[in-house]
């Protein structure tokens, strides 16, 4: 826990995801969580899916179905009553470490793998390499997870990270590349020097730059579209049909 300059004002604290992980279920550890700590004035969420103001996406890991177009950064102002802000994971992390210059890309290792991309210090939100396929028809996730340095063995995703760290390079053509995450401690290949092992803890830190004005758009709510004018200049009513044969 920070105050508003990153400064420590209590110890981590640590509490099992819950197996299944549905929104409700979540919800009551994080309240546990936060149950002994000291007064706060806001909340950080960094979640391991796409997040769309404050709304999930996808939550490959905790799943899809249970979670998708659920309103998080506000059903965390209504449990804990404080300003609640929540980004993609491997966003808020990247947050605690980019320099804000050139092409940077966040990439975590851990349960599944997570990415982020900023461009001089702007973010470039939604980018989920971990569904997408690396090699085999394997994703990511399944590539690079926790199951596989478990399954495969350090030596071998070691050089699965290094092939990664290929691969990303040709998509993006960043000028830094920033590995965290909790397995990030397991790389003992030699890097290139524009790639970085960061630590883990950079969360932390993310999580209080979270609330810069910069980002201020990321969790404002969204406008309404407005529906196409008349000749006369009036908004038409949009009359939605299915057809079917």
């Amino acid at each position: 826990m920070l105050d508003a300059f990153g400064r420590e004002i209590a110890k981590r604290v640590e509490v099992a995801t819950p197996q299944p992980a549905p929104p409700e279920a979540v919800l009551r550890r994080l309240k546990a969580l936060a149950h002994p700590l000291p007064a706060y004035d806001r909340v950080s969420v960094g979640f391991p899916g796409v997040v769309d103001h404050g709304r999930i996406r996808t939550a490959p890991n905790l799943g899809t179905p249970a979670w998708r177009d659920f309103a998080l950064a506000a059903e965390l102002k209504r449990v804990f009553g404080k300003p609640a802000r929540v980004l993609n994971d491997a966003e808020v992390q990247a947050l605690g470490v980019i320099k804000g210059g050139g092409l940077e890309c966040v990439v975590t290792l851990g349960t599944g793998f997570g990415s982020a991309l900023f461009r001089d210090g702007e973010l470039m939100p939604h980018l989920e390499l971990g569904q997408h396929p690396i090699a085999k028809g394997k994703t990511y996730d399944r590539y690079l997870g926790s199951a596989a340095l478990k399954r495969k063995g350090a030596a071998k995703w070691n050089r699965r990270v290094a092939r990664m760290i290929r691969v990303v390079r040709t998509l993006l053509n960043f000028d830094r590349l920033y590995i965290g995450g909790g397995d990030a401690g397991h790389v003992t290949i030699a890097l290139p020097r524009d790639v970085t092992i960061v630590s883990n803890e950079a969360g932390i830190t993310g999580g209080v730059r979270l609330w810069k004005p910069a980002l201020d758009r990321f969790f404002a709510e969204p406008k309404r579209r407005k529906g196409p004018r008349n000749r006369a200049g009036r908004r038409r009513r949009t009359n939605r049909a299915a057809i079917g044969g």
